[in-house]
C-alpha cells in the first residue's frame, strides 16, 4: 500500500529562515540519540519524541501532519589517548556531524499506518535532504557563539590623518618607545608605532600605544600583525576603549604606504585571544591529591551543555531550579503539557521541559559514547542543551538575544520579569514571589526633624563591597623584566556589606515643611523579608566608564545568620510626618566647574557645557565632550539648561523603570536616575553608572495604600529573620563579557547524612571541595529563610 501524502502541496524543503528541530523534542529532552530516535514532522519540522510520552503522536493529533522522518543517531566509537585539539581561532571546526555519528532515517505515515515509506516517492527525497542538511537549533547557536558584532565610532568617522608619508618596512620593526617587535599598533592619525597591552598567553606589551594616545590624543590604531589581504584587522579606539571596525581601512593604511594585498596575518586577533582566555577559566575538577572529584548523577544532578558563552544562563537556571518554589511550579510529571501552536516558542512549555530535564534524573547518567584511553574512568554526563529556552529568554532583548557572554545577575532579573508576566493558573503560583519583599526608606529633615516613610517592592538587593586596598600590593615579575602590580583588598564580612547597604547617608533636599536647605538623612531597611533573598555582591565597578571587576574577599559562612538588625522599626509615635501633599524641590544643577573650564577651553559655550555635563552625570569633560559631538545638531543645543520639567515630574514612567530594571538597576535607583535626567533612558543609564552608590528614590505608598484596593504585601515581617546560604553563582574573569560562570549548590547527596556543596560546571556535576575560597568571591548569593 502506497502513502497518499508523498505529493502533498504542503510538503517542501525547509527554507534558511525556518527552524528544524531535529536534535531533541520540543517538549522534552528526549533526542535522536535515544534507541527509538526522534520524529521530525515533514510539514513544519517540529521534533517529537517517540518514547513513553509520545510527543510525536501528540503533534500529529493536534496538527494533523501525518508524515514524519524518524532520525536515530549513534556515535561512532573513537578511542582518544589525547585531549581534543584546542580551539585557536574563531571558526567552526572542520569535523562535521557525519564524521562523528552514524544516522538511520525512516519515513513513516501516521494516517496511512505505513512504517517504512520509500524515501524516493514523490517530494520526499528533496524534503528529507533539506531536513538533514539544515542547521539544527543547537548548531545555529554554536555558529553564533563565535560571532561578535563590531561597529565604527565617531573617532574613526572623523579621523584626520597627518601629511602622508611612505613608511619603510624596516621602520615598522619595533615600537617607537621600546624594542618590542610584536603586538605592534600603528596610529592611523600620525603613523606612530606603539606596543599594545600585555595579553594572556605570554604576548608581551608595555601599553606604549595607549601612552601615545594620552600624549597626543590620537585614539585610533590598528594591530599590524592582524591585517589580512581581505581588509580585516583589529581596530581599536582608545577613546572608546572598544574594538571597532574601519570601513575605510584600506585607504587609511595606504596613506602610510601599506598595501592590503601585500599584508599577511601573523598574530592572533583580539577575539581569538579572548577565546583562548575564556578556555583557560577552568574550575579545578580534582582534589589536593590529584584525584578527580566525585561525579554525581541522578535526580537534581543534571548538567547543562554550554551553547557557546551560555554559562551565565546555565549557572542561573541551576540555582533557580534547585529551589522548591521553582520545582513545584515547573516540575509536574503527572500533568499534561499545555496544547500550544508552537511548543518551541512557548515559555511555559520550555520551562517545564527544563524542569523535567533537570529534576527527573532521566538524562543524568555517564555518556557511554565517550571512550578514553583509561577504560576504567567514568565519563561525565552529556548534558542538556536548553537552546529553545535560551532563544525565548533572549527574544527581543538587545543583549540576551546575542551569543556574547552576559551578566548572570542581569539575566536573573530578566528571567524574573518574564516568569512574572507569564500565566500561572491556580493552584500554580508565580515562583518569583518567594524572592519578593519590601524595603522601607526613612527620610528625616536635619532641621525640623520631620520624617517621611516610603516603601518599595523588590526581588533582590545589590550590596556594595567595601574596598580596603592593602597598602603594599603584591609585585610579580612580568615578561622581559616588567613588574606588574596586582591590587589586593582586605577581606570584608557579609555584615560589613549589609551595614554599608543600609547605612544612613545625607542627601541634598529642600524641606517642604520648614524650607531648610540643610538636607535630609536617608536610610533604607527591610520592612518585610522574603523566603529567598537574592544578593548581588557589587564586584563590577565603573572605572573610567569601563566595568571593571574587583576581587574583594567576602566572608560568608554556612551557618544561619540573623537579619533582625536590618528590619525597619516603621513610623514611631514620637515622629512628626511631613505633610502628605508636600513636594520636594530639587536643588539647582551645579556643573562640575573643572570640567566646564576644560570644555570652554575647547571652544564650547557655557550653556552647551552645562547641558552636556547634566546629561552625562556631571562626571568629567571627556564624557561630556562625547555627548556634545553626538548632539551638535540638536535645535536647542544652545538653549540654557531647563530643569523645570524635571522638577515638576512626580514619578518616573513605569515602562522606563522597567527598561532600566532589565539592565540590572533596582526600581529606586531607576526612578532617581529618570528624575535626575528628565526621563531620558540613555542619560539615566549614564547617571546610574556615575552614581553607583546612590540607593535611589523610593516610591511612596507603592506597596500599601489607603485606597479600597489593598495590594498584598510580599514577604513577612515576622522575627526572627534567620537565613542560611543555599547556593552561589561564581565568576572567574576580569569582565562580564569574558571569563566563566559556575554554580555551587548546597544540597543532600545520596549516601551522606549532611548536605554537601555540589559544583555545576556546565555539563559536569561533581561533589565540590574547598568551597570556602569560592564563597569569598561569589557574584550572586541565594539565602533561604529557615
Amino acid at each position: 500500500m502506497a502513502c497518499k501524502h508523498v505529493n502533498a502541496a504542503e510538503l517542501h524543503p525547509p527554507t534558511p529562515a525556518q527552524s528544524v528541530y531535529r536534535e531533541d523534542c520540543t517538549q522534552c529532552f528526549d533526542s535522536i540519540d535515544d534507541s527509538t530516535g526522534l520524529d521530525v514532522c515533514l510539514y513544519c519540522f517540529n521534533g517529537g519524541c517517540t518514547g513513553d510520552r509520545k510527543h510525536s503522536h501528540l503533534h500529529y493529533a493536534i496538527k494533523n501532519h501525518p508524515l514524519i522522518l524518524n532520525i536515530r543517531r549513534t556515535r561512532r566509537v573513537v578511542v582518544r589517548d589525547e585531549p581534543p585539539q584546542k580551539i585557536t581561532k574563531i571558526a567552526i571546526a572542520a569535523e562535521t556531524e557525519a564524521d562523528r555519528y552514524n544516522y538511520e532515517t525512516t519515513v513513516r505515515c501516521y494516517e496511512c499506518k505505513i512504517e517504512n515509506v520509500a524515501k524516493s516517492n514523490g517530494k520526499l527525497g528533496a524534503v528529507i535532504n533539506g531536513v538533514m542538511k539544515a542547521n539544527t537549533f543547537s548548531r545555529q547557536e554554536e555558529v553564533k557563539a563565535w560571532e561578535q558584532v563590531y561597529t565604527t565610532c565617531e573617532h574613526i568617522l572623523t579621523l584626520q590623518q597627518e601629511a602622508p608619508r611612505q613608511i619603510q618596512s624596516q621602520d615598522l620593526g619595533h615600537c617607537s618607545l621600546c624594542d618590542l617587535q610584536e603586538n605592534l599598533w600603528l596610529c592611523l592619525h600620525c603613523g606612530n608605532l606603539g606596543c599594545g597591552r600585555a595579553q594572556f598567553g605570554g604576548l608581551r606589551g608595555h601599553s606604549h600605544g595607549l601612552e601615545h594616545k594620552k600624549t597626543t590624543g590620537h585614539a585610533v590604531a590598528v594591530k599590524l600583525g592582524s591585517i589580512t589581504p581581505e581588509g580585516t584587522a583589529d581596530i581599536y579606539c582608545y577613546e572608546c576603549d572598544e574594538e571597532r571596525i574601519d570601513n575605510d581601512l584600506g585607504q587609511h593604511l595606504a596613506h602610510w604606504g601599506i598595501v592590503l594585498a601585500e599584508r599577511h596575518k601573523t598574530e592572533k586577533s583580539l577575539t581569538e585571544m579572548q577565546v583562548d582566555e575564556n578556555m583557560r577559566w577552568e574550575f579545578s575538577m580534582t582534589d589536593e591529591d590529584g584525584h578527580e572529584l566525585q561525579k554525581l548523577f541522578g535526580k537534581g544532578f543534571t548538567g547543562l551543555k554550554n551553547l557557546g558563552n551560555s554559562c551565565y544562563l546555565a549557572s542561573s537556571l541551576q540555582c533557580l531550579f534547585d529551589l522548591p518554589q521553582f520545582q513545584e511550579r515547573y516540575y509536574l510529571p503527572q500533568d499534561e503539557l499545555p496544547i500550544v501552536e508552537d511548543p518551541a516558542q512557548d515559555l511555559e512549555t520550555q520551562l517545564r521541559k527544563l524542569g523535567d530535564g533537570l529534576l527527573s534524573g532521566r538524562y543524568s547518567h555517564p555518556d557511554l559514547d565517550v571512550i578514553s584511553g583509561n577504560s576504567t574512568e567514568i565519563a561525565y554526563q552529556r548534558g542538556l542543551a536548553p537552546a529553545m529556552l535560551k532563544v525565548l529568554i533572549g527574544k527581543g532583548h538587545e543583549e540576551f538575544s546575542t551569543m556574547r557572554q552576559q551578566d548572570a545577575f542581569e539575566l536573573l532579573l530578566h528571567v524574573f520579569k518574564l516568569i512574572t508576566r507569564s500565566q500561572h493558573k491556580a493552584p500554580l503560583q508565580d515562583p518569583v514571589h518567594c524572592f519578593r519583599f519590601v524595603m522601607e526608606q526613612r527620610l528625616q529633615c536635619l532641621s525640623c526633624k520631620r520624617v517621611r516613610y516610603r516603601s518599595d517592592e523588590q526581588d533582590n538587593i545589590s550590596i556594595p563591597v567595601p574596598l580596603k586596598k592593602i597598602a603594599e600590593p603584591e609585585v610579580g615579575a612580568g615578561e622581559a623584566g616588567d613588574t606588574t602590580k596586582v591590587d589586593e583588598y582586605e577581606a570584608v564580612t557579609l555584615k560589613e556589606c549589609l551595614d554599608s547597604f543600609t547605612c544612613e547617608e545625607i542627601v541634598e533636599l529642600t524641606c517642604s515643611a520648614c524650607g531648610s536647605k540643610d538636607g535630609f538623612s536617608k536610610r533604607s531597611l527591610f520592612k518585610t523579608f522574603p523566603d529567598v533573598l537574592a544578593v548581588n555582591a557589587r564586584r563590577f565597578v565603573i572605572i573610567n566608564w569601563v566595568p571593571t571587576k574587583v576581587n574583594v574577599p567576602v566572608i560568608v559562612g554556612d551557618e544561619p545568620f540573623l537579619l533582625d538588625a536590618y528590619k525597619s522599626p516603621g513610623h514611631q509615635p514620637s515622629e512628626e510626618l511631613l505633610p502628605e501633599d508636600a513636594t520636594e524641590h530639587r536643588p539647582q544643577f551645579l556643573a562640575n566647574e573643572d570640567a566646564v573650564q576644560q570644555l570652554e577651553g575647547m571652544g564650547f559655550p557655557r550653556n552647551r557645557c552645562e547641558k552636556a555635563l547634566h546629561a552625562t552625570g556631571n562626571a568629567d569633560a571627556n564624557s561630556a565632550m562625547e555627548w556634545l559631538f553626538a548632539h551638535m545638531e540638536d535645535p536647542d543645543i544652545d538653549a540654557p539648561l531647563d530643569l523645570g520639567g524635571e522638577a515638576s515630574a512626580g514619578t518616573a514612567e513605569p515602562e522606563k523603570v522597567e527598561m532600566l530594571g532589565a539592565m540590572g538597576f533596582g526600581p529606586p535607583q531607576a526612578r532617581k536616575a529618570l528624575k535626575e535626567t528628565g526621563g531620558d533612558v540613555e542619560r539615566a543609564v549614564e547617571w546610574l553608572f556615575s552614581h553607583a552608590d546612590d540607593q535611589g528614590e523610593f516610591e511612596e505608598d507603592s506597596v500599601v495604600t489607603n485606597r479600597s484596593v489593598v495590594k498584598e504585601v510580599p514577604g513577612t515581617s515576622e522575627l526572627p529573620a534567620m537565613f542560611h546560604l543555599h547556593s552561589i553563582i561564581c565568576h572567574k574573569g576580569a569582565s562580564i563579557h569574558a571569563g566563566h560562570y559556575v554554580a555551587f549548590i548546597r544540597k543532600a547527596v545520596p549516601g551522606e547524612d549532611t548536605p554537601s556543596w555540589v559544583l555545576y560546571h556546565d555539563e559536569k556535576v561533581v561533589k565540590a571541595l574547598d568551597v570556602e575560597e569560592m564563597k569569598k568571591f561569589a557574584y550572586v548569593y541565594f539565602f533561604r529563610r529557615t
